[in-house]
C-alpha cells in the first residue's frame, strides 16, 4: 500500500461555511464529513469534542488552524481527514485563535498517516499564508483548488 499524502487523505471532504456558533459546531461539521464517508463512527466526533473540553484547545496546532482528532479506538475506521473553512472564524480558547481552518483527522493505527502528517507539517510551516489564501474561497471546489495551488507553491520552494 502506498503512503497517503495530504490530498489523498482528505479526498473530496471540503466544506466552506460563513460562520459557526461555536468551536463545537465547527468540529461537528468537519467530523460529519468523516462519518458520511465511513471514515469514523459517529461516536468519534463526540470524542473529538470531549477530548478538547478535557485537554483544552490542544487541537489548535498553528495560527488559524485546528486539527481535532481522537484515538483510533474511539471509532476510527480508516485513514481520513476533512477540511472545513470557517470564513468568519471561530475561537477555541487558544493563543492561536481565531481559527478559520478545521481539519478533522482520523487514523486506525499509528503508521498509516505519517506522509499525511509530513505534508501537513510543511503546510503549517506557512500557516499564516495558508489561512490567507484559503480564506478567499467561497465553495468546496475553490477551497480544494486553493489547497492544491498552495501545496504546489510550497513544493517549488
Amino acid at each position: 500500500m502506498s503512503a497517503a499524502g495530504f490530498l489523498d487523505v482528505i479526498g473530496d471532504r471540503f466544506q466552506v461555511v460563513d460562520e459557526v456558533s461555536s468551536w463545537e459546531e465547527a468540529v461537528r461539521l468537519a467530523g460529519s464529513m468523516l462519518v458520511r464517508d465511513g471514515v469514523v463512527e459517529p461516536k468519534y466526533v463526540d470524542k473529538m469534542i470531549e477530548v478538547t473540553k478535557e485537554l483544552g484547545p490542544y487541537a489548535v496546532i498553528a495560527p488559524g488552524v485546528a486539527m481535532p482528532h481522537a484515538r483510533p479506538s474511539d471509532g476510527a475506521l480508516k485513514l481520513g481527514a476533512s477540511l472545513l473553512l470557517v470564513r468568519g472564524s471561530v475561537n477555541f480558547g487558544s493563543h492561536n485563535d481565531p481559527v478559520r481552518i478545521v481539519i478533522a483527522f482520523a487514523t486506525p493505527d499509528k503508521e498509516a498517516h505519517l506522509q499525511f502528517l509530513q505534508e501537513l507539517a510543511a503546510l503549517l510551516g506557512r500557516a499564516d499564508d495558508l489561512v490567507k489564501q484559503l480564506a478567499v474561497s467561497h465553495s468546496k471546489e475553490e477551497l480544494a483548488d486553493s489547497i492544491r495551488n498552495f501545496m504546489r507553491v510550497c513544493r517549488e520552494g
